[in-house]
């Protein structure tokens, strides 16, 4: 059997350890469509990087998103394309003052050659972990639950569940096994039979094998801990998690494009996912693939402009007190100079927010504050480059063009140890 390589298992370590933005939108050309925002973060051989462009509303450095920007932005992902062999992306950037650049590129769909467009549907596979913790952390400023609760208190039956607390599972440091490493987990899925699963079956998936470390020992990315946390949420709330996740996350942050589907439902106008996670490894299509298996931490659906609000959302916490929000983005190293990850949340040579990789489909969505920029990328596929998320080098090269100090790193990425 190839090396189990389910991408939402490492959707934030491949990135974050490695794996992650108004005027009038820059006009469309023969390899991309542009569309306005609606109301309401390298390549090889980069292209110059524009002056810094002083200016007084805070995004000093940042420069003005012109024509002449734009075009370096065309080319770099363009570039990025071809070098990684996506089918399609969506990339949106946006800060006060500088303008703004929403592009699509590419095919949403290999069979017919449909466009790529701004405004699809895609899915955002472990950016859901940040309104699953945003859910939780809700209950903290409730006083609900305490951050450093044990799970035992809550959930029976979690190995060192009487000592891993929920900042420990919110912080990746709990020390329980990653259920989507399991040999036998990944076989189902990649049978693409679109079997549901529920929660407890994914627990027995990581129950069964031995802790690997004692709890906050290290940073160590799980997807088990999401699921434990969307349980807690369900005992505390009474509700189930997709309706706390609607009611309490959603709606209060003005998102009406974004949803906890319950089944393998995805709303139109979608684009088709790409994915080598099949039994044979040769490329399917997993459009329709149940993301039940991924749950609290990671079948949520989205698109360009909520998570373009998302972003800001979730890296000010709108939603939350300061107080919990200053928990929030207190971060662990991940073994790279320059990333951290919080609470649900990274901390990215300055860009805060999450990474997604689902079969078929990756996004990243980050936000840099002392710019009050916003980046969104958006892929419909997850087939690694050179051992790494694609998503980063997308990042890294929109950065590499708007924000040469603050570069997300694509090429430097940690590649994911294989199971």
């Amino acid at each position: 059997m190839r090396p189990n390589r389910v991408r939402l298992r490492r959707a934030c370590v491949a990135v974050a350890a490695a794996s992650v933005l108004v005027s009038p939108a820059v006009a469309g050309s023969a390899y991309g469509a542009s569309a306005p925002a609606r109301s309401a973060p390298a390549a090889p051989s980069p292209s110059p990087t524009p002056s810094p462009v002083p200016s007084p509303d805070g995004a000093a450095g940042f420069p003005q998103l012109t024509p002449a920007v734009a075009a370096q932005l065309d080319a770099a992902v363009r570039r990025t394309m071809d070098e990684t062999r996506v089918p399609g992306v969506i990339v949106g950037l946006w800060t006060p003052g500088k303008g703004s650049y929403v592009k699509a590129f590419g095919v949403a769909d290999k069979a017919t050659g449909a466009p790529m467009k701004p405004g699809m549907n895609m899915r955002i596979g472990s950016e859901t972990k940040t309104f699953t913790v945003t859910a939780l952390l809700e209950l903290v400023d409730r006083g609900k639950v305490g951050l450093d609760d044990p799970i035992g208190k809550y959930i029976a039956g979690v190995p060192n569940g009487d000592r891993i607390t929920l900042r420990e599972l919110a912080g990746m440091r709990s020390g329980l096994f990653n259920y989507s490493e399991d040999e036998d987990f990944d076989k189902v899925l990649e049978s693409g039979s679109g079997r549901p699963f529920t929660p407890q079956q994914l627990l027995d998936y990581s129950f069964k094998h031995p802790v690997q470390f004692a709890p906050g020992e290290k940073f160590e990315y799980s997807n088990t801990n999401l699921i434990l946390i969307g349980l807690l949420i369900e005992k505390v709330t009474g509700r189930p998690l997709h309706e706390v996740i609607r009611k309490d996350v959603l709606e209060p942050a003005g998102l009406h494009h974004t949803v906890f589907p319950t089944g393998a439902e995805f709303p139109e106008p979608h684009a088709q996912g790409y994915t080598d996670d099949s039994a044979s490894g040769k490329i399917v299509d997993s459009t329709d693939w149940n993301p039940s298996w991924g749950w609290a931490a990671g079948a949520m659906i989205s698109d360009l402009q909520d998570l373009r609000s998302w972003a800001r959302t979730l890296a000010t916490g709108t939603l939350l007190t300061p107080a919990t929000q200053a928990e929030r983005l207190k971060t662990t190293s991940v073994g790279i100079p320059g990333a951290g990850y919080g609470l649900g949340i990274f901390d990215v040579q300055g860009w805060i927010g999450h990474n997604g990789s689902i079969p078929g489909y990756e996004s990243l969505t980050v936000y840099l504050p002392e710019a009050q920029a916003t980046l969104v990328v958006l892929l419909n596929t997850d087939v690694l480059h050179d051992g790494k998320e694609p998503s980063a080098f997308f990042g890294e090269a929109v950065t590499q063009v708007v924000t040469p100090d603050h570069v997300y790193p694509g090429h430097k990425a940690l590649a994911p140890k294989p199971s």
